[in-house]
């Protein structure tokens, strides 16, 4: 790593705990928003919008602790709105309350569209531009760096182009640092993005300008980039694209088309690979479901499932994508499946044994197991780590961690305290029998306090697992009640995530299974751990 200060060409500006926070769904507490500060700013973001001091005491107390915290790139900015109509800006609370923020820098919303002004505002257009300049003199007074964040730009700008330059003119003429067009109602098209990006860079040549757009007509990444080639040179986001309806642009595939495409740096180098980690830890804080399909960090941005498509990227990965997903800290995955040809099934089971050969019969062995079980309804694309089990188990490479001797779950209605079930088990390790019994809220819960309880006697480690996910799914409904059901559980522990795989006409046995796999998969990996350090 360099020892010489990075100073970017583009400037990332982050609104994730303060637009990002008005998605549905998604609370952040101040420990989580000063974790996601910490984060952000290892990622090298220039700008974090970290909420309105004004609005709510929960902001507050996160301004007053942010100071404690020693951030080497990021500058933490409050936000508010101008002056009331017809107030002094002195007497202001907002206004105080920004200042009370103690933030080296401060972002500014205002009208910049002469409809919200006359019809949403009610106020004269000439007051408007008065409480734009008087908010950011007053700012500017106090030794802040100030963001103005032009609402409705775009919308303002095709309704009336003038009065629009003047709500900018009076922010620059009164100080402004930056000044930031909002495509608040997010249904701007990229050629108009442009456009009139272009011409405000023009008639501003001096000062900054940035781009804020919402996602409403899934076009707010493309805007992004089409108002940076336009010559914005700050632009606004959240990580994962959370934020209020349709979601904010989305940071992390702003960053990268941005710097790795057009080559304008925003982030250190050195960072950009840790872009995917960046955008998982802050849907895992805002307990958000990750978007596997995301552009650039989700875990099928690199997969492979077509058989001719597996054979092409082996030859040369350029043929079916369009960066190293190692540049941003991602991983191409061939897909284990029926379809994807021998070719790819070997590339998978190669982790269990490198030495196996194409034409095996082992090979050939795991490729017809593979068809069968995918017939009863497995699917292993997504649980790799059942697939993994299951190759070892077909290559004679797997030693039962236990001995399953029965298992019986009570249901009890109505319930007590939440728990409505009950679950006895018998197992044993090593010839050692344990009989345990666990109430939990639900047969699967009941099910999974059990064998925990069971085994960690002998395996301490099961206890560092956390279930993060259950998917159920019905495989055929015209059956009815009597269908078959496929369970997917998502695993974690300290060192990595993994997904295993259950399926049965029984919703329990199927849970069961995908369980078990789960429990055997980590105790696998902490050998294989253990056996790299030996």
């Amino acid at each position: 790593m360099s020892d010489s200060p990075f100073v970017p060409q583009m400037f990332a500006y982050d609104s994730t705990l303060r637009d990002g926070a008005q998605a549905q769904g998604i609370s952040f507490s101040v420990e989580d928003k000063l974790k996601i500060v910490q984060r952000l700013d290892q990622l090298g973001i220039s700008y974090i919008e970290a909420g309105n001091p004004g609005s709510n005491p929960k902001d507050m107390e996160f301004f007053q602790r942010i100071g404690e915290l020693k951030l080497k790139h990021a500058r933490i900015i409050a936000f508010g709105s101008t002056r009331k109509v017809k107030a002094a800006v002195e007497s202001d609370n907002n206004l105080r309350s920004l200042l009370a923020a103690n933030t080296p820098a401060v972002a500014i919303f205002g009208k910049s569209w002469d409809y919200q002004v006359t019809d949403i505002l009610r106020t004269t257009l000439e007051e408007n531009l008065a409480m734009i300049a008087d908010t950011i003199a007053f700012l500017k007074g106090h030794g802040k760096e100030v963001v103005f964040d032009a609402e409705h730009f775009f919308d303002g700008y095709k309704a009336n182009a003038d009065y629009a330059m003047q709500s900018l003119q009076a922010a620059a003429s009164a100080g402004a640092d930056a000044l930031c067009l909002c495509d608040t109602n997010g249904g701007t098209f990229s050629s108009e993005i442009h456009a009139i990006t272009a011409a405000v860079v023009a008639r501003f040549p001096k000062v900054q300008i940035g781009i804020h757009c919402h996602n409403d007509s899934e076009m707010a990444v493309a805007n992004s980039v089409a108002a940076v080639q336009a010559g914005a040179r700050q632009v606004q986001g959240t990580i994962n694209g959370i934020g209020e309806r349709c979601g904010n642009a989305n940071l992390c595939a702003i960053i990268p088309n941005v710097q790795l495409k057009l080559g304008l740096p925003c982030i250190p180098p050195e960072s950009m690979a840790t872009l995917t980690s960046t955008a998982r830890y802050v849907s895992e804080i805002a307990n958000a479901t990750f978007n596997e399909k995301a552009a650039y960090v989700g875990n099928d941005a690199f997969a492979h499932k077509g058989g001719m498509h597996i054979d092409a990227v082996t030859k040369n990965p350029i043929s079916y994508e369009h960066i190293n997903p190692e540049l941003v800290g991602n991983a191409r995955h061939i897909l284990v499946s029926e379809v994807a040809g021998r070719s790819a099934l070997l590339a998978r089971m190669h982790r269990v044994d490198p030495t196996l050969g194409k034409d095996s019969d082992e090979t050939k062995l795991v490729l017809e197991k593979l068809k069968e079980l995918e017939h009863e309804g497995y699917q292993f694309e997504t649980a790799e780590s059942s697939f993994q089990l299951l190759v070892r188990k077909l290559l004679g490479k797997h030693q039962p961690f236990f001995d399953l001797h029965e298992y019986k779950v009570n249901i009890h209605e109505p319930a007590l305290n939440r728990m409505n079930s009950s679950v006895t088990i018998k197992i044993s390790v090593d010839g050692q029998q344990e009989i345990t019994a666990a109430e939990g809220d639900g047969p699967v819960n009941a099910l999974d306090k059990a064998v925990r309880r069971a085994l960690e006697r002998f395996y301490p480690a099961i206890k560092d697992i956390k279930l993060t996910d259950y998917k159920v799914r019905v495989l055929d409904s015209d059956q009815a009640s009597a269908a078959k059901v496929r369970v997917l559980i998502e695993s974690r522990d300290q060192f990595e995530g993994w997904t295993t795989i259950g399926v049965s006409t029984d919703i329990i046995d199927a849970s069961w299974r995908a369980l078990i796999d789960s429990i055997e998969y980590k105790l696998v990996r902490d050998q294989e751990r253990q056996a790299l350090t030996a």
